[in-house]
């Protein structure tokens, strides 16, 4: 017989997920709740409270009337748009965003394929050792910091690296590409995709591994290749994750490498390695120029934004997810 109005409906039946009350759903899922809040709260604490002092960024901001942060930003004089109006007649500004956009652009073209191709051919590899020795060569430079990275680099390609050596052994020139400001970025780059193109390939790699055997069986059943198999299997599974990926690299566009790019600036000079993260640095931290630093970084922050969503909306109209849905 069907419930009574106001009646059991039975001990052993419940409510509709979506029915269920803020605090049934509260007290079902408290556990997750308690591991995500340090996840939140170093979230809240390092990400989202310092938006708060952009306001720097309209002020002539002196850190020195008190001790507390606070208090000197509330006595600091405003200043308006002044600080922008200054960044946008500052040839350094256009120089640091000129040269922050051709890195982004090197290392779109000539770093992100470097991990969808390296992990193709790790999927392909049929021996499990072969493979899992090469997943732990390609991943260790990952751990290297940068300045080991460019230690190593130094010793290769630098004035008196091996390759300059071997130049001058056999009656050439020696080369110096460490402090040449000409191929400055391609260096870099280069530097990037040896650091971190293993580390990149994880995620593709999961991707690969989420992939039906039946897919690869029909297709070879149907007698497609090796190379057909991955055009019309491997690719179509990754396309998702490759969208996703770009979407966030477009998104840190503005952002090419501070600490890699600092280490470096003195050999080639500001003119060739400025880009607007060491931009801010030397104008704030250095030249103790804070509100005009700020400036910089909430109009880096801005365009990042704008980037981001127009990425994801070019994610969109491709059929894909992006970094959220629709």
């Amino acid at each position: 017989m069907p419930p009574q109005p106001g009646g059991d409906t039975g001990a052993g039946e419940e409510r509709p997920t979506g029915k269920r009350s803020l605090r049934v759903r509260l007290r079902r899922d408290r556990t997750l709740l308690l591991m995500t809040l340090p996840a939140l709260v170093l979230l809240l604490v390092f990400n989202y409270l310092p938006i708060l002092g952009n306001i720097v960024a309209f002020q002539d901001y002196d850190p020195y009337i008190s001790d507390n942060g606070i208090v000197s930003m509330l006595h600091s004089p405003w200043v308006g748009l002044e600080n922008f109006q200054r960044i946008f007649e500052d040839s350094a500004f256009w120089n640091a965003v000129q040269n922050t956009l051709v890195l982004f652009f090197l290392q779109l073209v000539l770093y992100f394929p470097v991990p969808v191709v390296l992990a193709l051919v790790i999927n392909s590899v049929v021996r499990p050792r072969v493979r899992a020795f090469s997943q732990a060569i390609l991943y260790l430079p990952h751990f290297f910091s940068w300045v080991l990275v460019i230690a190593v680099f130094q010793q290769l390609f630098g004035g008196a690296g091996i390759l300059s050596q071997l130049l001058r052994q056999h009656g050439y020139d020696g080369l110096d590409i460490m402090t040449d400001p000409d191929t400055f970025k391609f260096l870099v780059t280069a530097e990037s995709v040896w650091k971190d193109a293993g580390w990149g390939i994880i995620v593709f790699l999961a991707a690969l591994s989420s992939v039906p055997t039946d897919l690869y069986e029909a297709a070879a059943m149907d007698g497609a290749g090796r190379w057909r198999r991955v055009w019309h299997v491997t690719l179509p599974a990754l396309r998702p994750v490759i969208a996703l990926l770009l979407v966030l690299r477009v998104g840190d566009a503005l952002t090419v490498g501070f600490e890699q790019i600092l280490l470096q600036r003195d050999a080639v000079g500001p003119g060739a390695s400025e880009v607007l993260d060491t931009f801010v640095w030397w104008n704030g931290v250095r030249n103790q120029d804070f509100g005009y630093a700020a400036a910089a970084g909430l109009i880096k922050g801005v365009v990042s934004l704008g980037l981001v969503l127009a990425a994801n909306k070019a994610a969109h109209l491709m059929g894909e997810q992006g970094v959220y849905k629709k």
